[in-house]
């Protein structure tokens, strides 16, 4: 898939694990970790929004693409 999620990447530059990002943005930890390993198919609006939020970063911090 051409969209990279980068969000390991990002909890790791703001030394956030993952249950501590699961409580600031509200959502379980199994649903964190499939977006985290890029496993996901879509990624709400509005949770992105509240990702970008908890890290403080532009939804271009975590999202990338890639040519295949």
């Amino acid at each position: 898939m051409p969209i990279i999620i980068n969000l390991d990447v990002m909890m790791a530059k703001r030394k956030m694990s993952l249950n501590e990002l699961s409580e600031k943005v509200g959502i379980t930890l199994s649903n964190l970790s499939i977006l985290k390993n890029g496993k996901a198919k879509a990624v709400r609006l509005e949770t992105l929004e509240a990702i970008c939020k908890a890290l403080n970063c532009q939804p271009g911090d975590i999202l990338e693409y890639v040519e295949e």
